[in-house]
């Protein structure tokens, strides 16, 4: 949380700070840290997602961490918060060329692109909660450093049409997400990919492991499926219902409720199709080491437990219907309808040993800046 307090202060010094009149990423970083653009001036993009984490939400509440504390500190959302690191390799929202739906903003690509994305925050009621754009933009309009930098930027006449000044805002700050300091490239794994680091046996081996056809790694985490390509983004941001079960622990204390059912996909407003209920995007493996809990609801703490998870369909073992974290059997699948049970049945089962060797290459995709994060 230290690092979220000293980037709001950096950016209140940074806005007095005159900026090239065409510097659309500096106006960008400086909304991205401004937490006046919520109602309750608490919540800023970078509180729920840190870059000091990888861009995700490292604040700690009565949930494990599983989803996000929204802009009045009390509001829990009912999905764990995304990475944003790498976000500008995500394609449009659409058909891929196989022919399923891939791609877009939310982990049920209702947003098509970085711009439709950047816009919802603001406004929803467990996130900034402003009432609508227009309050949005007045906030910006407060801050006479911000007239002066879109004026300068986009026209003197910038905030005499909100949609054209949210427009600007939204603009901004999609300008700064595709900067380096969410796209870095420099993770042990690319710098091998340079020559600049030599893995380890153990991190060797589960590179080996992951690209090969023993198991399922690749169907799901591999945009480009040769090896050794760079500027992987470790997903085909493709939609699957792997069977999880929902995070109750979540739903008892969220406005959602125990009885709720999360239809991913099928929620997106763009989608009417019920097989694809239940189904969620990929997410990115890069700087995965780094950024639980996991899965789409947060259910899992460890890295360990979200591999193991996979075991439960290859093997009918009673060791692999045990959820590691809890002692228990695993709970059924929140959707089990959809299931993707044909690619979840592939495969060989992970031994402990291969998942030791898998963990250490998921360590390798953390960026450099993160590394120290791993002894943590």
């Amino acid at each position: 949380m230290r690092y979220i307090q000293n980037s709001f202060i950096l950016v209140v010094l940074a806005a007095c700070v005159p900026a090239q009149a065409n510097d659309l990423v500096n106006i960008g970083r400086i909304l991205f840290f401004d937490p006046n653009l919520s109602l309750n001036r608490t919540q800023a993009c970078a509180t729920c997602h840190n870059p000091g984490v990888a861009f995700t939400d490292s604040r700690e509440n009565d949930v494990d961490r599983a989803v996000s504390l929204g802009g009045d500190g009390k509001s829990l959302g009912d999905r764990n918060t995304p990475t944003l690191a790498y976000v500008s390799l995500t394609p449009d929202f659409g058909k891929d060329e196989t022919g399923v739906f891939a791609g877009g903003l939310f982990l049920d690509g209702r947003a098509s692109n970085l711009s439709e994305q950047s816009a919802e925050p603001f406004t929803n009621p467990i996130e900034m909660n402003l009432p609508d754009i227009a309050a949005v933009v007045e906030r910006v309009r407060q801050n006479p450093n911000y007239i002066d930098l879109f004026e300068a930027r986009f026209g003197m006449d910038i905030f005499s049409d909100d949609e054209k000044a949210f427009e600007a805002i939204r603009a901004s700050i999609v300008a700064y997400e595709h900067t380096s300091d969410f796209t870095s490239f420099d993770s042990k794994y690319d710098r091998y990919l340079r020559g600049e680091y030599n893995l380890t046996d153990q991190e060797e081996l589960g590179r080996k492991l992951f690209y090969s056809q023993l198991f399922n790694c690749h169907e799901c985490h591999l945009n480009d499926q040769r090896e050794l390509r760079e500027h992987e983004p470790f997903s085909t941001y493709r939609y699957f219902n792997i069977g999880l079960p929902a995070n109750l622990k979540v739903r008892a204390k969220n406005a959602f409720g125990t009885k709720y059912v999360d239809k991913g996909l099928h929620g997106n407003p763009r989608i009417d199709d019920p097989t694809l209920v239940g189904k969620f995007k990929v997410p990115t493996l890069r700087n995965v080491a780094v950024t639980g809990p996991y899965m789409h609801n947060g259910i899992f703490k460890h890295l360990e437990t979200a591999v193991l998870f996979y075991n439960r369909y290859v093997v009918n073992s009673a060791e692999s219907q045990i959820n590691p974290e809890t002692g228990e059997r695993w709970r059924k699948a929140e959707v089990p309808g959809t299931v993707d049970l044909e690619l979840l049945e592939q495969g060989q089962p992970i031994s402990s040993l291969q998942l030791s060797a898998l963990i250490s290459f998921l360590e390798t995709l953390t960026d450099k800046r993160y590394e120290s994060l791993l002894d943590k």
